[in-house]
């Protein structure tokens, strides 16, 4: 999930402060199950404030910071079942996340953020994996407005690509820090604004990912033998659709997110989850964000994300605090 630190109107650096719990459990057992995967996209999906919004950049701006997240769940669905699993107990993921917001014109942002994750499960004897993950970068452009009496529509595009950046391996899930595939995206944004402050967001993304290379010379997965070494990683379509309210320096919203899959097989009954397996999942979200008077250009931001449903991962509770703030090189 590519962060961005977009404003209406005042532009600030952020040292964004992120409070995302992912938990992800990734024990094995010979008798019983222990999936849950954790999927992390700092380019994707895990969406807060991300290139899924309706904000910009002002022109000759650069927000850039770090954010921190921290998510735990231990219910998680095996397939289409939910179930819980007492040899792995409660999966959480941290991460710290470096990322940058460039206001290229009054239409054109550059994003793009590096994250590193720590993952680990309460219970069990699988080991903590933590690392370096992906390296994001989009592009965001607006190429449409329209102005009435009391309200504005703008359109935009957005495009982004992502690469691992170190070696951790994607055969390890839930543990793994990512699934190691170089991704591209494109997105459309549509977001309506009204007097004095309402408006209405909707995003859809289509994400291609590349093949990803194992440490073995065969697996199985969706009741097949495979004798390589390289996983065909299905592409991935997104959806979001936020309500919210925006009016001197405070923001609400409320979001409906979605994700799924274009094709993979179900984690199998007492297996560990496999890096090309479908998942999916629709999340609700509650954001709220203010900016204070002094010192200036300084925002307080919070969240909380809760897993609605879903297909091979955890039902994840995620809690977000952020601090914002922006670099102008231009006087305004």
């Amino acid at each position: 999930m590519l962060v961005t630190c977009d404003r209406l109107r005042v532009s600030p650096l952020i040292v964004y402060f992120f409070l995302i719990n992912y938990s992800t459990t990734n024990y094995f057992d010979m008798k019983i199950l222990m999936p849950c995967l954790f999927v992390i996209t700092i380019a994707s999906t895990t969406h807060g404030q991300t290139t899924t919004d309706g904000l910009l950049m002002p022109p000759k701006n650069f927000c850039t910071g770090l954010m921190a997240s921290h998510d735990k769940w231990t219910n998680y669905w095996e397939g289409t079942l939910k179930r819980t699993n007492d040899n792995i107990g409660n999966i959480t993921t941290n991460s710290i996340t470096w990322f940058g917001n460039y206001g290229v014109s009054d239409k054109l942002n550059i994003i793009a953020a590096i994250p590193y994750v720590m993952v680990n499960a309460s219970a069990g004897t699988m080991h903590k994996m933590k690392g370096v993950q992906d390296l994001s970068i989009a592009v965001k452009y607006r190429f449409a407005q329209l102005a009435f009496d009391s309200s504005k529509f703008r359109a935009f595009v957005v495009g982004s690509v992502g690469m691992p950046l170190t070696n951790y391996t994607p055969d390890y899930l839930p543990l793994s820090i990512g699934l190691a595939t170089k991704q591209a995206t494109g997105r459309l944004n549509l977001n309506y604004y009204m007097k004095p402050g309402l408006y209405i967001n909707s995003s859809i993304g289509y994400t291609f990912r590349s093949n990803v290379s194992l440490d073995r010379p065969s697996y199985f997965t969706d009741g097949q033998i495979y004798y390589t070494n390289q996983v065909d990683m299905q592409n991935v379509l997104d959806f979001s659709v936020s309500v919210g309210f925006i009016n001197r320096g405070f923001e609400s919203k409320i979001s409906y997110i979605q994700q799924n899959t274009q094709g993979g097989g179900d984690v199998r009954r007492q297996d560990m989850p496999f890096v090309s397996n479908m998942m999916n999942f629709s999340k609700a979200e509650l954001l709220f964000m203010y900016y204070l008077p002094k010192p200036k250009y300084v925002a307080l931001r919070g969240a909380y994300t809760y897993t609605l449903a879903g297909r091979n991962m955890g039902q994840s509770s995620m809690l977000m605090g952020g601090i914002l703030y922006t670099f102008h090189f231009i006087k305004h």
